[in-house]
């Protein structure tokens, strides 16, 4: 079923209606799924995206379609939850897809690439601009479908145990940091590398690390690493509007029933709205949490910036000539991007410049 029409026609509002009669008949099967999160189980909004979805599908379904959410390590490690979806041996699993960029680099445009769109504009791109069918047709050789299920907003630019002013301090730093923002700082002179959530801190705490990028304050005040570096820097321009993703194996998909593909599909865009909101309302009071606890606020130097930027449009333009995947996905991306930044730059930014000077 096209997603767009379904939640045009079914109405979402009607579909989750909380007391509602089951959208289910009580004849329909009884199907359980196991769904393996990428995401530190402390971390109750971005994990709590696949819980969104299972209570949502148990109170739509009537309790006919579960889905067990397990946590990192439970039933594999956070970042081979894509593995085990790929070969079967769970249904689903709820991750970033530029965790895989290992695999082909391809895999980045899922979640977010250095400078790309925020999360309004990879939303538009995804349900309306052709990305779903872009992602689709590349994850196909996966053997997995895929789902918008969350989104964090633009993230913090990373902690770090000394400043950073210019490039000459970039080099030999070793950072913790996903997706293609490690290979850009990489051609900075870093020394970057792709752990998970979870084992951060005490990488950070015992000087293995220099430094280390998640999500934002209400993430990072709660893995605490606040206690080890006190140089917070922003903005997380490799993490523009990081997209999460239910990825769901085909052989699985294909065989459920119309109708608990739909209730999957309403459910997941739940997932996605409502994280967001949740990020955004709990973020502010974190970053002030924050700043109460001696944390410094750093902004990201324009030297370091502008020389980010260049290394992440070599990248592309390298990538591109060698890998036909990730140029197909980049061409149309940058065009649709750059559609997206001349409104943007007219009455969003045009409105928010005037509110920050006034209200603060």
């Amino acid at each position: 079923m096209e997603r767009r029409k379904f939640l045009k026609d079914a109405g979402l509002a009607g579909i989750l209606a909380a007391g509602a009669a089951p959208a289910i008949a009580q004849t329909a099967p009884t199907i359980k799924w196991r769904l393996t999160s990428s995401f530190p189980k402390s971390l109750d909004t971005i994990y709590g995206g696949a819980e969104v979805l299972s209570k949502r599908l148990n109170a739509i379904t009537g309790g006919k379609f579960q889905v067990q959410v397990f946590a990192p390590g439970e039933v594999a490690p956070g970042g081979q939850a894509l593995d085990v979806v790929q070969n079967g041996t769970v249904e689903c699993c709820h991750t970033c897809s530029y965790y895989y960029v290992g695999k082909d680099r391809t895999f980045a445009f899922g979640t977010a690439v250095p400078f790309g769109m925020n999360c309004r504009q990879m939303n538009a791109w995804i349900y309306y601009g052709g990305g779903q069918k872009l992602l689709d047709d590349f994850y196909s050789n996966y053997n997995v479908v895929s789902f918008v299920g969350g989104n964090t907003g633009v993230q913090m630019g990373g902690w770090f145990r000394k400043e950073i002013n210019t490039l000459a301090d970039v080099k030999g730093i070793k950072m913790r940091i996903a997706g293609l923002g490690g290979a850009v700082f990489s051609a900075l002179g870093m020394v970057t590398q792709q752990i998970p959530g979870a084992d951060i801190y005490p990488a950070l705490e015992k000087g293995t690390i220099d430094a280390a990028e998640w999500v934002g304050p209400y993430d990072d005040e709660k893995l605490g690493f606040q206690k080890v570096a006190k140089n917070y820097y922003f903005p997380g321009w490799w993490e523009p509007g990081p997209v999460i993703h239910f990825f769901v194996n085909k052989k699985a998909w294909d065989a459920l029933p119309a109708d608990y593909k739909a209730a999957f599909e309403a459910a997941a865009y739940e997932a996605n709205v409502t994280m967001m909101a949740e990020y955004d309302h709990k973020n502010p009071a974190a970053l002030r949490s924050l700043v109460q606890q001696g944390v410094k606020l750093k902004r990201y130097s324009n030297e370091i910036l502008e020389a980010a930027y260049k290394a992440a449009v070599q990248l592309y333009s390298d990538e591109s000539a060698k890998n036909a995947h990730f140029k197909k996905i980049y061409d149309e991306f940058l065009k649709y991007q750059k559609t997206q930044n001349q409104w943007f730059s007219v009455a969003e930014l045009g409105m928010d410049s005037f509110l920050q000077q006034h209200i603060k």
